[in-house]
């Protein structure tokens, strides 16, 4: 086999691509991944962990101004926003480097470029050699989706780039979209001392989630001192020398708010562009290519996975449908097809919000005759210790059969506790089986254990 021959090559470094290269790799494929910016993608470098970084000095930031509520002082805490942003940076590059690490590891040829498909098997690398494989992976994942008007412009516009490396703390901030990356952002700024307002084209915050969930949100930003405009239109803006006027029309008035920077998250537009589709039959429907449950496209030998082939745009979908396409092209036995409802979502703003599976309102919509459950953070002896009393757990069950249809969750590290209720889908885990599982004492994960109870009106501590 020449050099410039393999089993497989991937197209894309992140975190659909490189795990489907170490997957590949680690089943004897010989295995070519081509990046053409930064190994880990947008998840790694731009996204997913800078944010939680930044995040986490917020979080701490936050707790350091309520440190007398624990017995404690903190007289004249301050922030350096250079070295917020540097820490954030240097958790980046320091998993990048894992990245790298792990490639070599297992023997992946990593080629620096930009790759086209050439048909028949082959890959074009930009100014470089063009390989081959019978096998082709596309994993180039997604860019911001741009509001016309609201191009980036490198000071007063900013994507998700432009706000994980800002270079000066603005006093006031609009965030158009309160999806997890408007949101998270919009939460950081705030705990930062920045007036936010946050404008979302649907009639609720973080519409997405359990219409329960959303309105418990947003009530805590507002407390948090965000103002939040919901059914907004944006309608035009006006940049100034120092600031920009921006015209939004929601709740039947018309808002000018005028701010030092604003935020666009309002979704993404899938990477099909320039990479060789045009002479394949792979289909592509708003930005996004089409696949079968097994991550294959209409062209024979080519797949693709993660934001590039839809929704939910997620790294852990990303990774995980690696590993399905892999060990598909693979032959192994027992390969089964990602179901979507069995994907968690997390958003790590203050309050965290995190679910699975479908809302109360879908559930109903869907014809299920439903029972539910709920368990506020204020009843639990873990949450008073902590200090962290805001939130509640939520939990859907079919009436006939226990099945847990799905979870929902508002306050502290629910991001964490939400796998729990995964594990359960996964396992299709009725009430019963949760009922009977112990849960240790004291902790929040109690509160998963009360909601169930509280579907069947069993709950002992509230």
């Amino acid at each position: 086999m020449a050099d410039n021959s393999f089993d497989l090559i991937v197209i894309g470094g992140g975190p659909g691509g490189y795990v489907a290269a170490i997957r590949a790799a680690q089943l004897g494929m010989k295995t070519a991944l081509v990046e053409r910016e930064h190994l880990g993608g947008i998840c790694l470098n731009w996204g997913c962990i800078p944010t939680k970084a930044l995040l986490r000095s917020a979080e701490i930031y936050r707790n350091m101004q309520h440190a007398e509520s624990y017995g404690l002082a903190a007289p004249g805490a301050t922030f350096d926003l250079a070295k917020i942003v540097a820490r954030s940076r240097g958790v980046s590059a320091q998993l990048q480097g894992g990245v790298k690490h792990l490639l070599k590891k297992n023997k992946v040829t990593v080629i620096d470029g930009t790759a086209k498909l050439a048909g028949g098997g082959k890959v074009a690398i930009a100014g470089k050699e063009t390989i081959s494989a019978p096998h082709i992976i596309l994993a180039t994942g997604a860019r911001a989706r741009v509001l016309p008007g609201f191009e980036p412009d490198g000071k007063f516009i900013w994507t998700y780039k432009e706000a994980l490396v800002p270079d000066t703390m603005p006093k006031s901030l609009l965030v158009i979209g309160s999806g997890a990356i408007g949101i998270e952002f919009a939460s950081f700024f705030n705990a930062l001392g920045a007036q936010v307002t946050v404008a979302e084209a649907m009639d609720r915050v973080l519409p997405v989630e359990d219409a329960e969930i959303s309105a418990m949100a947003q009530k805590s930003f507002e407390k948090q001192g965000m103002k939040i405009l919901t059914s907004a239109n944006i309608k035009g803006i006006k940049k100034g020398a120092a600031n920009v006027t921006v015209t939004i029309e929601a709740g039947g008035k018309t808002h000018e708010v005028v701010v030092d920077r604003v935020i666009t998250a309002i979704g993404i537009v899938g990477n099909v562009e320039n990479i060789g589709l045009e002479a394949t039959k792979i289909k592509v429907e708003k930005t996004h290519v089409i696949t079968d449950p097994y991550c294959r496209t209409d062209e024979p030998g080519i797949y693709a996975i993660g934001d590039i082939a839809g929704a939910p745009w997620l790294a852990h979908k990303a990774s995980h449908e690696a590993i399905i396409c892999v060990e598909k092209i693979k032959g192994l036995p027992n390969v089964h097809p990602l179901e979507m409802m069995k994907i968690p979502g997390c958003t790590y703003c203050h309050p965290q919000v995190a679910s699975v599976g479908m809302s109360e309102a879908k559930a109903k919509a869907k014809g299920y005759d439903v029972k539910v459950g709920r368990f506020p953070f204020m009843a639990n002896g873990k949450a008073i210790a902590l200090g962290e009393t805001e939130g509640m757990v939520k939990t859907v069950f079919d009436a006939k059969t226990g099945e847990l249809l799905g979870a929902h969750m508002i306050g502290a590290e629910v991001t964490e506790l939400i796998q729990g209720y995964v594990v359960a889908k996964t396992l299709e885990t009725t009430e019963a089986e949760l009922m009977h599982t112990v849960f240790p004492h004291p902790t929040l994960s109690e509160m998963m254990h009360e909601s169930v109870l509280d579907a069947y009106g069993r709950a002992v501590h509230f």
